[in-house]
């Protein structure tokens, strides 16, 4: 692309590239959004659009793993009276691939079920909540937790649980935390599990990034320039759900070598590699009457999400529906498009004094589709490249919970994301450079600005818990404030 070229005609022009790449262009180089808001269908139901999986190795338990799937973008804390709730129609999976084939071999599945207490009364709390089994915890929710082997059998974990409440305020919900802790349940076999409200992780300058891949830290380097300014962290202030489960190491990979604590003994070991995406189901037909739905048929799944940001952005408005509904084995057919991507295009021409790395882009096909060498290459993930998180278990954590080096893998800390992906791992900042090459598997472009590039959010504006489900202290509605300005540095 020459860059000379206007920023007009560049994207009058693009046409005939986007239905060259179509979807897995997308699927080579996730850039500048975690999954919130990433389809036309999951927009219009929020309750089963996920916006971001984590999976890490647990810092205070290294001998299980933390899988994390979070739902439902954008929760306004004061979004009363009506707070948020999972679909209890839906189901709500996290899967986890043993082998790199792109099939499931154990899936943690959620189901919730509505418990309201007193149907006569629009209030969500009829009084002040002091536990989880209050009877002023008026609009609730339980759930069930099951595991589904290769072969389709379903075990019950755990069932009966209470979701503990959403963050009201210091009249309905004091203590908040003491609720919430209340709300992580053993499940059997050394596995924890937590389903409720937390705060959203993902920072991100979305306002700016939405406006043509703007990053205030380099405004002044856009095709369209602006003067340099902080970033500002659009998820700041706003809460997710979420479904956790910690699981012991053992139970994800029995052929991983472990030693008498359960802790791996290998580190390049692949049996120890897992690929993690989660995904949301419905009932195929759904039956509206006055004041209900119902669901009946097979279950269908409606959202899909593995590594951040790839629907969101990537990929063409008319495919990103089939992609929330698309297997990882599908994704090797559109293989030879990963090569050339799009949006690195978009980052050589907006910002003109980036040179990306010329194509095929083979080094985004590792990353992205099967793994990174003696980090977390999956067996049989050359064979079969399809887009999940990939975890070496055999990498211990290198750090406290939240404490690890936000940029992971590309500055030297293989415990971070893209092996895997932690609470406090800079997956926007991580992306963008990787997309320019500025990271090490393109050494000639790991150069300033190529792998400086950011958006000037650089943490989450809560901190983390100490112990499982790690995530912090959602928001309450009483008090509250959105969009905290971040920094104009994006150095470590």
């Amino acid at each position: 692309m020459n860059r000379s070229c206007s920023l007009k005609k560049f994207v009058a022009g693009r046409g005939a590239l986007v239905s060259a790449l179509v979807l897995t262009s997308a699927l080579a180089a996730p850039l500048a959004a975690s999954s919130h808001r990433e389809a036309p269908l999951t927009s219009k139901k929020p309750a089963i659009d996920s916006t971001d999986v984590y999976a890490f190795v647990s810092p205070n338990a290294p001998s299980t793993v933390t899988l994390i799937a979070n739902w439902i973008p954008f929760e306004e804390p004061a979004g009363g009276p009506n707070f948020y709730h999972f679909d209890p129609l839906a189901r709500y999976l996290i899967k986890v691939d043993r082998d790199g084939n792109g099939v499931p071999d154990i899936t943690y599945e959620w189901t919730f079920q509505n418990a309201i207490q007193n149907t006569a009364t629009f209030l969500y709390a009829t009084g002040q909540i002091t536990s989880i089994t209050d009877p002023d915890y008026n609009y609730r929710q339980t759930y069930t937790v099951a595991s589904i082997n290769s072969a389709g059998t379903r075990t019950v974990l755990a069932t009966g649980l209470t979701m503990p409440p959403d963050n009201i305020g210091p009249r309905s919900t004091p203590n908040y935390e003491a609720l919430a802790a209340a709300g992580v349940y053993p499940a059997g076999a050394g596995r924890l599990v937590f389903a409720g409200q937390r705060d959203d992780p993902f920072y991100i300058d979305l306002g700016s990034i939405f406006d043509l891949l703007g990053l205030r830290p380099f405004n002044n380097a856009h095709l369209i320039p602006l003067a340099v300014e902080p970033g500002i962290d659009t998820p700041g202030g706003f809460n997710i759900h979420t479904t956790s489960i910690q699981v012991p190491i053992a139970e994800l990979a029995p052929a991983c070598p472990v030693n008498v604590s359960g802790i791996p003994t290998s580190a390049t070991n692949q049996n120890c590699v897992v690929g993690v995406w989660t995904t949301a189901e419905l009932p195929s037909r759904l039956v509206r009457t006055p004041g209900a739905v119902t669901g009946s048929g097979a279950f269908v799944q409606v959202s899909r999400l593995g590594n951040p940001l790839v629907n969101e952005l990537l990929i063409d408005l008319a495919r990103k529906d089939a992609f929330s509904a698309s297997q990882p084995t599908g994704d090797a057919a559109v293989l030879d498009r990963v090569l050339m991507p799009e949006l690195a295009r978009l980052i050589d021409t907006l910002y003109p004094a980036i040179s990306v790395p010329p194509e095929p882009r083979n080094d985004l096909v590792t990353v992205f589709l099967t793994g990174i060498p003696n980090v977390n290459q999956q067996l049989n993930s050359v064979a079969t490249p399809s887009e999940q998180l990939r975890l070496n278990m055999g990498i211990a954590p290198t750090a406290a919970i939240c404490a690890g080096n936000r940029l992971g893998f590309i500055r030297g800390d293989n415990a971070g994301f893209p092996n895997g992906r932690r609470l406090e791992d800079d997956a926007t900042d991580i992306a963008l450079r990787v997309v320019a090459g500025g990271y090490p598997l393109t050494p000639a472009f790991n150069v300033a600005p190529n792998n400086a590039l950011g958006d000037g959010v650089n943490m989450n504006d809560r901190p983390c818990l100490a112990a499982f489900p790690y995530q912090g202290t959602p928001h309450q509605g009483y008090t509250h404030a959105h969009h905290p300005v971040g920094s104009t540095t994006t150095l470590p």
